[in-house]
């Protein structure tokens, strides 16, 4: 059976689960990407769905009506196509995922300031400094799940248990939209009556090497001597899994570590040669990443751009800004300077990528005001548009040049532009 297709263990007892001492909580969003996508697409819910770029691209979400096909994150788009050819494909948003991967994070954090996001869209919580506030961790769980849904339309799944590695097997199990608490005194049938696959960090080949050993269950690992698991896995391998197998993770919540680096990048559908539209690409990438740092409360300092020419030869350029920015103007003009300050002279180019380093706490860096700018100038404009893209998706407000390019672009298409 593979890791990906177990299901929920059975339980001894027919009362309620016990959550006493339950503290840990994984939160997963259900397909994020393509959640957050279709909510600006209602008509397509409920049908395959794949979310990417282009023949040349990956996936980078799906929804489960497309996963029944064996579409998979991270799966080449052409591949994707075969398994699934009557998916409706629709490109990545990613300054609408930021802006509600944002909220998620302060619903995560208006009950726990305990909170180790893992990704856009999942975290870690300790809650056991909210129960006396809040209810039992299974009341917080559902009181998460519901907020979510409530204020951004989109579904989560929690699981509820006394450690790390059994709370994340556990939310996993409870996809899509549901919640699995795994009381503490079930903790090692729980986990030893899983597949070998569903471990966290059993890759394919560690899987592989466990059906070799003809180890197929959780408990089958538990019961081999650990010298076994340690010559035929190896001393770091074998022991780690030998400990979870017992359901043991010594792992407590850590606190969020700030990014170090943000950035988009853009793979062509044709590679290009024309500097102003290389420009244009530059503004659609800058303004990304400009909202995703505006989104984690972070400012940058240095900008790096990336190139990668029709042969893969890929090349990088940074500068250091002045003061520290969250601006996608000026993370623009900084780009198109190291860009233009390259010479190409119309090389074929097939990825060009922005990201911001240096990265700090917008809250102790001031951002100092622009001479002449209005009371109200740019940093007011970008946050409302912020607000607005979260509420009606990234389309709603974009710079003209874009708008105005994507509209031919799209009359084109259907054929009305003359």
């Amino acid at each position: 059976m593979s890791r990906r297709q177990f299901a929920l263990p059975e339980r001894a007892s027919s009362e309620p689960p016990d959550d006493t001492g339950c503290t840990v909580l994984h939160v997963d969003m259900d397909a994020f990407y393509a959640s957050a996508t279709l909510l600006s697409h209602p008509e397509l819910v409920g049908t395959p769905v794949i979310i990417g770029g282009g023949n040349r691209g990956v996936v980078l979400s799906a929804t489960y009506e497309a996963r029944r096909f064996g579409v998979a994150s991270a799966m080449p788009m052409q591949r994707a196509r075969r398994l699934c050819p009557q998916a409706t494909v629709l490109p990545p948003d990613h300054e609408l995922y930021a802006a509600i991967s944002s909220a998620v994070m302060e619903v995560f954090r208006s009950v726990t300031p305990v909170v180790e996001p893992l990704s856009l869209d999942e975290a870690f919580l300790d809650v056991s400094g909210a129960v006396r506030r809040l209810g039992s961790p299974a009341t917080i769980g559902q009181r998460i799940r519901d907020t979510v849904h409530d204020e951004q339309g989109i579904t989560c799944s929690v699981g509820v248990a006394p450690t790390k590695f059994v709370a994340k097997l556990a939310s996993g199990l409870a996809k899509p939209d549901g919640m699995v608490v795994v009381p503490r005194e079930e903790v090692v049938p729980f986990v030893q009556q899983l597949p070998v696959g569903a471990l966290w960090g059993v890759g394919d080949r560690t899987e592989e090497a466990l059906l070799r050993l003809g180890l197929h269950t959780v408990a089958d690992i538990a019961h081999t001597p650990l010298d076994t698991l340690v010559r035929g896995l190896g001393e770091a391998t074998g022991r780690h899994l030998h400990e979870l197998s017992w359901g043991r993770d010594p792992r407590s919540v850590e606190r969020e570590v700030r990014e170090k680096s943000v950035g988009s990048d853009q793979t062509f559908e044709a590679d290009i040669d024309d500097a102003a539209e290389i420009h244009r690409r530059l503004l659609g990438l800058s303004e990304r990443t400009a909202a995703r740092m505006r989104a984690a409360g972070l400012t940058g300092k240095t900008v790096t751009l990336k190139v990668r020419f029709s042969d893969f030869t890929t090349i990088t350029r940074a500068k250091t800004l002045r003061e520290p920015t969250d601006s996608g103007r000026a993370i623009h003009a900084a780009a198109v300077a190291l860009y233009d300050a390259l010479g190409l002279q119309r090389a074929r180019i097939r990825l060009v990528g922005v990201r911001m380093t240096g990265l700090v706490d917008v809250a102790e860096t001031p951002i100092q005001g622009v001479i002449g700018e209005p009371e109200h100038g740019w940093r007011d404009a970008d946050r409302a548009v912020d607000r607005a893209r979260s509420r009606f998706g990234s389309g709603a407000v974009r710079p003209a040049s874009l708008v105005e390019r994507d509209t031919s672009a799209s009359v084109r298409r259907r054929g009305h532009l003359s």
